[in-house]
């Protein structure tokens, strides 16, 4: 779940920078919008990347993301899922349904959970959700997931 993102505007951008803050495309119009000089509305999602992209972290920036891929089964046999991604650990929950989603493919697949430590496996090869080790970070992780997913979404 990295998507490089390229940016030059030598006036303000300092070059050859690298941050590892997550940043959304939720972010892109914001921080346009702060570029040319116009009011960010309220009621829009995402921030502006201005400031980290000055080589700073805003105190108040976001420590996760959270996503659904809902098109089950349509592009390489992915099922639909959604999950929380932290700098540190991904989680993920695999409802295997369609769901009434156009494009989808209305097969169902077995739900299952997995979850990745980042820091010791970047390549996301080992799935440690059943690790007693990881059950801290797997109900810190799963209550996020509940606090920012849509509520039409299948339950935990």
């Amino acid at each position: 779940m990295r998507i490089p993102l390229l940016v030059r505007y030598p006036r303000e951008i300092p070059g050859a920078g690298v941050s590892d803050q997550i940043a959304l495309n939720v972010d892109f119009a914001p921080t346009l919008l702060d570029y040319a000089g116009i009011a960010i509305p309220d009621d829009i999602q995402g921030s502006s990347l201005r400031t980290s992209l000055a080589g700073e972290t805003p105190a108040d920036w976001r420590t996760s993301m959270y996503y659904r891929y809902w098109m089950h089964l349509a592009h390489f046999n992915i099922p639909a899922h959604y999950g929380v991604r932290t700098e540190c650990y991904k989680l993920i929950y695999y409802y295997g349904e369609a769901l009434g989603s156009g494009g989808a493919i209305d097969r169902s697949t077995p739900p299952e959970w997995e979850l990745f430590d980042l820091e010791k496996d970047s390549h996301e090869m080992q799935n440690v959700y059943a690790d007693p080790a990881y059950a801290g970070i797997v109900v810190e992780l799963k209550a996020e997931v509940v606090a920012e997913r849509l509520p039409n979404l299948n339950p935990l």
